[in-house]
């Protein structure tokens, strides 16, 4: 669907839906205006989610995906949500969509960047766009366009549910004051800050939600990062670890996506496809604004738990751009549809970063600290 008529369309999907069931009626019906049987499919899909139950706001937007795709086709089309380790575990997500063991998943696409590098661009790159530019990039300047390309080897789509906005830089057990301090240190983290982190001397580690506090208690890992105050506080990491650093340089504005097997999207009717286009749409805009809401609670909370927020030092933040313009170089010149993917992504986030950086920016700059 092109993004400029998404409203549209969506503004009448309920009239859509309606007309699907008078059709459906109106076919079966008996000539003498009896009693009409109704004809509307019936379709149960299981979602595969790579987070756990326990989050509310980054499980639970696809709990309130599934409720708003069945009330949008009247209860017809079921998705029955499972959160991670339930059907497949949280790193599996993308095979399951890709084989059809699901139809559809919820998960961060750069999780697998080592299918594809590009398929970063669909969450987030380290020092790139935040929740808003991604969205406006995604919807209206060929973002997903692009990126449909990348899905399409793997037998899937996406469309964007969800965005945490900007995130925590992450915990760790000892402070980290310079560059050198990161040399050796043992840090969950994934993605293209994965590969970044590891550059600047760090044992990467990749785990699922679940796994996270397991391995920092026992000392398997000395640091984690994972979204920011709300999710951190539910998963137990102050408790551990006191140090918690900012920002998540990482991950700007990381957008979180539904995979939908391209062979189960076919077969559905256009109005159920239209239902999970709305009901996708709602969720990237609800799990942001309720990050919004909850995070800055749970940044007090944490501040009287006695957790200390300090920022990245200078050469920290100075290191990781560098290590992140020589990764991407690389790609662009070792792949030709990552090039074609960065170079549009890459225009339209330095026009953007003029934009925000004049009257965003200043606004921001004062206000905040007021």
């Amino acid at each position: 669907m092109e993004r400029r008529n998404f409203l549209t369309k969506a503004a009448t999907l309920g009239g859509g839906l309606v007309a699907l069931k008078a059709c459906g009626e109106s076919q079966t019906g008996h000539a003498d205006g009896g009693p009409a049987v109704q004809t509307k499919p019936k379709i149960l899909w299981r979602l595969a989610s790579s987070f756990p139950r326990s989050l509310d706001t980054i499980y639970g937007v696809a709990e309130t995906f599934a409720k708003r795709v069945s009330g949008l086709t009247d209860g017809f089309f079921t998705i029955h949500p499972s959160p991670a380790g339930e059907l497949v575990p949280a790193l599996q997500v993308m095979d399951a969509v890709q084989q059809g063991t699901v139809s559809i998943g919820h998960t961060a696409s750069y999780y697998f960047k080592g299918k594809n590098p590009a398929l970063a661009f669909d969450c987030t790159v380290p020092f790139g766009m935040t929740a808003r530019q991604q969205n406006a990039w995604m919807s209206f300047a060929g973002g997903r366009e692009l990126m449909q390309k990348v899905f399409a080897d793997f037998n899937m789509m996406s469309l964007p549910a969800g965005n945490t906005g900007t995130q925590m830089g992450g915990w760790f057990r000892r402070e980290i004051g310079t560059l050198a301090d990161l040399n050796g240190l043992k840090m969950r983290i994934p993605g293209f800050g994965g590969e970044v982190m590891s550059r600047m001397g760090v044992t990467v580690q990749v785990l699922g939600g679940p796994d996270i506090f397991p391995a920092l208690e026992r000392g398997a890992i000395d640091a984690t990062e994972w979204v920011g105050p709300y999710d951190d506080e539910i998963l137990g990491f102050h408790k551990i670890a006191k140090n918690y650093y900012y920002p998540g340089w990482w991950e700007p504005g990381p957008q979180l996506s539904l995979l939908i097997n391209l062979k189960d999207w076919a077969k559905l009717p256009a109005q159920y496809q239209q239902a999970i286009e709305v009901a996708a749409a709602e969720s990237n805009q609800t799990m942001l604004a309720n990050y919004d809401a909850k995070n800055p609670p749970a940044m007090k909370r944490l501040l009287q738990a006695g957790v200390s927020f300090k920022p990245f030092a200078q050469d920290i933040m100075d290191a990781a751009r560098s290590h992140t313009q020589e990764i991407i170089q690389e790609q662009v010149t070792a792949d030709a549809t990552y090039r074609e993917i960065w170079t549009a992504w890459d225009q339209f986030r330095q026009d953007s970063s003029a934009w925000f950086g004049t009257c965003e920016s200043a606004f921001s700059n004062f206000a905040f600290k007021s």
